[in-house]
């Protein structure tokens, strides 16, 4: 179970630094990296304002690693690429592997969730970059930042990374909708040996954002992710056109 501000001792903070891989010379930074604002006495010192700056700071080396690593990438690539490893869902990911619900301080009211929201987890993993980043400069966020992304760019520059988008909107449509996606084929372009084709996914009467795809394979690989992202207020990480 998550601590509470009772649990906020140094013993605590030391085993988070463990997990993180990084020492604060302010362990006073960690802290309030960790502070929810349910926890805290005042809204300024929660982590809200640290989660706004690890949010810049976490956009900024993406986009400097996508530049550098991917030469021959277009803008829209590159932009399709950032917007899925920062998204909410992989910062979430990431807190709930190292485990960091473990040290989050939360009020009483939220200490007897059984999980912790996954909107909560994404907040934190941005908030401990703005820690570390105000503790150690770019030389240590950089760094931290790249143990944990860099994996997952690589998995969405080689395609799909393994993931199967398909499969996970049929269970999220499934359990939120009682209903099975079907894919809609709205246009198609290119010759013969090279056509592009554009697909939507359909959730009972909801149609979702499409993509384009080199196949058809790929075009609903892609319309899943838009469908999952828009279900879940992200951006797009497909544009249709």
């Amino acid at each position: 179970m998550p601590r509470t501000t009772q649990h906020d001792d140094e013993e605590a903070l030391a085993e988070c630094e463990d997990v993180l891989g990084y020492r604060f010379q302010n362990p006073t930074l960690l802290r309030e990296a960790l502070t929810h604002a349910s926890g805290a006495n005042h809204r300024l010192v929660s982590n809200e304002r640290m989660e706004f700056l690890g949010d810049a700071i976490l956009g900024a080396v993406v986009c400097d690693l996508l530049y550098r690593r991917f030469p021959d990438f277009l803008e829209g690539e590159m932009t399709r690429i950032k917007s899925i490893v920062v998204s909410r869902r992989t910062c979430a990911k990431i807190s709930e592997r190292l485990g960091i619900d473990d040290f989050l301080l939360i009020g009483k009211g939220m200490g007897s969730h059984v999980q912790t929201p996954s909107s909560m987890m994404a907040d934190v993993f941005e908030s401990l970059i703005g820690a570390i980043y105000l503790d150690g400069g770019m030389e240590a966020a950089r760094p931290f930042i790249l143990r944990h992304i860099g994996p997952e760019i690589d998995a969405v520059a080689d395609g799909q990374g393994g993931v199967n988008h398909k499969s996970h909107l049929q269970q999220v449509a499934q359990r939120q909708f009682g209903e099975t996606p079907i894919y809609q084929l709205l246009d198609e372009k290119g010759p013969d040996h090279s056509k592009c084709f554009k697909i939507a996914a359909r959730i009972g009467g909801a149609c979702y954002a499409p993509a384009w795809g080199r196949n058809k394979k790929d075009a609903e690989q892609n319309a899943a992710l838009n469908a999952l992202c828009q279900i879940a207020g992200e951006p797009l990480p497909y544009e249709s056109d």
